[in-house]
């Protein structure tokens, strides 16, 4: 029997911290009555606090991703975990609404730095089966971090401050940050070229406008306008540039293209239903902070599971097919409610539902991530993580701010969810078109 070569050191700080900042974009949906309670903020004001993180988490992958390639992963890494942390402590420890919000957006600068270095690194330093099982390792930290985030941030609103969400990456970073330095070597190709700076503001401004101007609380029109001219402005920028912070031949290749197309909508429907499931077990079925939590392990569970079984489902089918099967597993989780209707009852109408988009979710992510990275170069390799990191964020913010937009003025629970459901079907349905379209890409080639 053929001995499995062993990862090192890289692959567990990898997923560690890739963990740590996907955990602290849901741990704070479970926290926000304490916040605002202990830091006096109004609804609006509070909102903020998730909304300040999501627009340069969003806005500034991109431009982090592109830092590895040209400064070196292993450098860029650091950096980004270092404000990761220091901002997390200063989040922990905000005494005022301002506060938070200001630290939530550094803290936001620092993910979207670090978050794209992630899977670069394990593109360095793994080849062949090795890499492939790594990023499968990737792809399933990525689907358990926010399903766990809801049950961490559970625990923590139920039996502690919610500053201790926070609190807790510090230790945490700082061990990172000190077995990075000592044992990981750099192996990223530091190019000596200049940053695409017009292109780094371009891609904020039309991330951050096109995400403002759903959820934002005024000017949304100015922002949209100003986001799409960024974008397209943006896109010129990258046709020109020496060293584009994007590069359009990532674009080049169908499968990769269809792969994000699925991330975005696979992605916003899962955050957009772990946002709005916990409001509905609380204010319909009358669950505690913390009987919601418990509830999510029907999700996470099999999540976990399944995600363990892609490689071997994989080797029988191929990674394409096992992303269309996640994609027909959401759909019938969607459709589900929408044909039983949450009235219901938690157990017939939203039990299932967790459990099927819990093995949807595990079928999904690693698939997806090494499908969005194929096929691509050492020199565009955080460029390549950046866009898939890119597409997982800003499909969260984007497909919840619709379904919310669409679905906020009714004023019944029952009705506003199941309303909500067909919207997250019809995500569910997209992401099915281009998993199937990657399936006959594949077959043609």
């Amino acid at each position: 029997m053929k001995e499995r070569k062993r990862f090192g050191i890289v692959l567990p700080l990898v997923l560690l911290s890739y963990f740590m900042i996907l955990l602290d974009n849901s741990v704070v949906f479970t926290s926000t009555v304490k916040i605002s309670q202990d830091l006096h903020m109004s609804v609006r004001a509070l909102s903020w606090v998730s909304n300040a993180y999501v627009l340069t988490f969003g806005g500034l992958q991109l431009l982090g991703g592109r830092l590895g390639d040209l400064f070196g992963r292993k450098k860029i890494f650091l950096t980004g975990l270092a404000l990761f942390t220091i901002f997390s402590l200063l989040v922990g420890i905000s005494t005022n609404g301002p506060m938070i919000i200001i630290m939530r957006a550094l803290q936001g600068i620092g993910s979207a730095i670090l978050a794209p270095t992630t899977l670069a690194l394990l593109m360095d330093n793994y080849q062949g089966e090795m890499l492939q099982r790594g990023i499968d390792y990737y792809g399933t930290t990525a689907g358990l971090g926010a399903s766990f985030g809801m049950l961490i941030g559970g625990l923590i609103a139920s039996f502690t401050s919610w500053r201790v969400g926070f609190l807790m990456n510090v230790p945490i970073g700082i061990i990172i940050f000190i077995l990075t330095s000592l044992k990981v070597r750099e192996k990223g190709r530091t190019q000596q070229q200049s940053l695409d700076v017009w292109g780094g503001i371009l891609s904020v401004l039309g991330i951050a406008g096109i995400i403002y101007s759903i959820n934002g609380d005024s000017y949304r029109g100015v922002a949209l306008l100003v986001g799409i001219l960024s974008l397209i402005l943006f896109i010129f920028q990258e046709r020109r540039a020496a060293t584009p912070i994007m590069p359009l031949k990532l674009f080049n290749d169908r499968v990769r293209v269809n792969a994000y197309i699925t991330r975005f909508f696979i992605v916003g429907m899962c955050f957009t239903f772990l946002y709005l499931a916990p409001q509905l077990m609380q204010n319909l079925y009358h669950f505690t902070p913390f009987m919601a939590s418990v509830a999510f392990l029907l999700m996470s569970v099999p999540q976990f599971i399944f995600a363990t079984r892609v490689s071997l489902l994989a080797e029988k089918l191929s990674i394409a097919k096992v992303a269309v099967i996640s994609a027909v597993i959401s759909v019938i989780a969607m459709l589900w409610i929408v044909l039983v209707g949450v009235q219901h009852g938690f157990w017939l109408a939203l039990a299932v539902p967790l459990v099927l988009v819990g093995i949807g979710q595990g079928f999904a992510m690693s698939p997806l991530t090494s499908l969005g990275v194929a096929n691509t170069t050492p020199d565009i390799a955080g460029s390549a993580s950046g866009v898939v990191n890119t597409f997982h964020q800003t499909g969260q913010s984007v497909s919840l701010a619709i379904t919310v937009a669409l679905t906020g003025s009714i004023s019944s629970y029952a009705k506003s969810f199941n309303m909500a459901a067909v919207v997250m079907l019809i995500y569910a349905v997209i992401a099915l078109i281009a998993t199937s379209n990657i399936v006959r890409i594949q077959k043609v080639k």
